[in-house]
């Protein structure tokens, strides 16, 4: 995984897979902490919290998709007209943006690639 900004909000979450419990070690770009959750709506940040705890934190990739070309490598989950972009591997998912849909892909890419 690529070296990150990571703030130290990072929470513990036990996924079931098959019988066994995984750990899923869920950090946030300080960005995340510092500019896109404090612009969200009072009622997405509450939707935001939940989505992430249960989707986000059991089975990544059955909820979420793939992105293309300059962010490949990267995931989102749409939440309504929001994105949560993150990359995650066997352990840890570092969410590195949320925002509305018609900007979220441009702010990444600067953020991402300055």
């Amino acid at each position: 995984m690529r070296e990150r900004n990571l703030s130290r909000n990072q929470s513990l979450f036990l996924i079931k897979r098959l019988g066994a419990e995984v750990p899923f070690t869920i950090s946030y770009h300080k960005e995340v902490g510092n500019h896109d959750i404090p612009a969200l709506p009072a009622a997405m940040k509450a939707r935001m919290k939940s989505t992430i705890e249960t989707k986000l934190s059991t089975y990544p990739e059955q909820y979420a998709l793939p992105l293309r070309r300059t962010l490949k490598g990267y995931w989102k989950l749409r939440i309504g007209d929001y994105r949560v972009v993150f990359e995650f591997d066997r352990s840890t998912i570092i969410v590195l943006g949320i925002g509305h849909r018609k900007d979220i892909y441009y702010r990444m890419k600067r953020r991402m690639y300055p």
